[in-house]
């Protein structure tokens, strides 16, 4: 299953000539690695074992080729943005890959990009930069807004709830003030932008962004119900239990009297995310729980996977399965 790594991980995953030298690597063994497919070149002087790259999810593996680019550079301007800056703060990717670094360089204007880097014109003020894992990157703020105007409508709605989840808990409890500055904030970049590339669909994401989706498939199951034409979704929607359990569902659809808890495979699989439970304990436990919040509020409970979450019309389908009429 794939996983993922820390920017110092990543750090550690890149290899340069001299530290294939170190490790009794010839040419002859770089061009035959080069050749198989046991090793990849990511930059001219940068490299990667296979084994190391494969078995990353995409963002884990474009903070490789983000410590790839950055070590090649030693210094400089350069700025990481948009996916590149994402991968640095922590954020996900939802169903889509770069195939570039992103970079602005302030000041320099058609600066040409290369193959696995892509050099933006963007304006960066002062404001919007800052330093993460030593590297200069745009501040989570503009980040969200760049990706905000420039992903597809799910992953950027993914990327701004996990982005406002960094900036509106506080002590296992969301802050409604915190999220309403924000809102502000990237409202004002908004409307400062007009006219840029992509603005309106960031003023629509800015608005439906949500810190309180705990994963990028919570957001994803979000963005389709929204596309089903359903109004009224409030999220993590407190239940009391039987012996005074705090129980949280994922996402309630007042228009129809509904929960939809999104499952993922983690906490089945996952024995941390299991706490010493064994997986036949976790099912039950989680049957007993469905149970009981379908006995006490009367209302229909649905369960998705990620295979109903491919589209809004395999959500659809999932949903009228359990007779729940779309709008």
């Amino acid at each position: 299953m794939p996983h993922h790594i820390s920017f110092e991980g990543a750090r550690r995953a890149v290899m340069t000539r001299e530290t294939l030298e170190r490790n009794r690597w010839s040419d002859r063994d770089v061009r035959r690695a080069l050749a198989s497919g046991g090793l990849m070149r990511l930059q001219r002087n940068r490299y990667v074992l296979a084994a190391d790259w494969n078995d990353l999810w995409p963002e884990s593996r474009h903070r490789i080729e983000v410590a790839a680019v950055f070590g090649e550079m030693r210094g400089g301007d350069a700025v990481a943005c948009r996916e590149s800056s994402a991968v640095l703060w922590d954020l996900p990717l939802l169903r889509h890959v770069p195939d570039a670094v992103h970079l602005v360089i302030p000041g320099q204007k058609n600066v040409p990009s290369r193959s696995g880097l892509r050099r933006h014109l963007d304006a960066l003020p002062d404001r919007d930069v800052t330093m993460r894992h030593g590297i200069r990157v745009t501040t989570l703020d503009r980040t969200l807004f760049d990706l905000a105007r420039s992903l597809p409508f799910e992953a950027a709605v993914a990327a701004c709830d996990a982005g406002l989840r960094q900036i509106a808990f506080r002590d296992r409890a969301y802050d409604e003030a915190a999220a309403g500055l924000w809102r502000e904030r990237m409202s004002l970049m908004v409307k400062h932008a007009k006219g840029v590339r992509g603005v309106r669909q960031a003023a629509a994401v800015i608005q439906f962004a949500d810190g309180r989706a705990e994963s990028p498939e919570e957001s994803l199951a979000r963005t389709h119900l929204r596309t089903l034409g359903f109004q009224r979704l409030r999220l993590q929607v407190p239940v009391s239990g039987p012996a005074g359990q705090r129980w949280r569902i994922d996402v309630e659809i007042e228009d129809v009297q509904s929960f939809l808890e999104v499952d993922g495979i983690g906490k089945y699989e996952d024995e941390a995310l299991r706490s010493g439970r064994t997986l036949e304990q976790v099912l039950l436990d989680e049957k007993r729980r469905e149970d009981w919040i379908r006995g006490l509020t009367q209302q229909r409970f649905v369960r998705v996977e990620h295979k109903h979450l491919r589209t809004a019309e395999t959500l659809a389908e999932r949903l009228a399965a359990f007779g729940i009429r779309i709008p």
